[in-house]
């Protein structure tokens, strides 16, 4: 798929208004809006590693497409769920563990760019990335 590869921000969409609605103090909001995030997604069939790397954390998740997993945040917040392939777009749904409410997730390519696209309680945000 023409996921993999790295993926730097180039610029966000309403991201500090999604970060405000997930309950992100805005210290927080103000340095989430200018992590420098860097994205590494390899991928092997249904399995995915991808690393994710800021000026916050670098972690690396494994996940396989249709299975639960557990992830948290770079603020803390805990989730659960899954990804799943819809067409060409990698479409996640997670649970947060401490109020229930569902984080939906999608990530697709647009011509040259990764486009991430968050939905939490009827707040959309996107961010935008360039192969880096």
């Amino acid at each position: 798929m023409a996921f993999n590869g790295t993926w730097k921000t180039d610029r966000n969409d309403n991201y500090e208004k999604f970060m405000e609605a997930m309950g992100v103090n805005i210290m927080k909001r103000k340095l989430g809006a200018h992590d420098n995030l860097k994205i590494t997604i390899q991928q092997d069939g249904n399995k995915f590693i991808v690393k994710e790397s800021s000026n916050f954390r670098t972690i690396e998740i494994e996940f396989t497409l249709g299975v639960n997993f557990e992830y948290s945040l770079a603020d803390g917040t805990e989730l659960s769920g899954s990804w799943n392939t819809e067409g060409n777009k990698l479409v996640g749904s997670f649970t947060r563990k401490d109020n229930g409410k569902v984080l939906t997730a999608c990530r697709e390519i647009v011509g040259d760019e990764l486009v991430q696209t968050y939905m939490y309680e009827g707040v959309e945000a996107k961010r935008i990335f360039k192969r880096g």
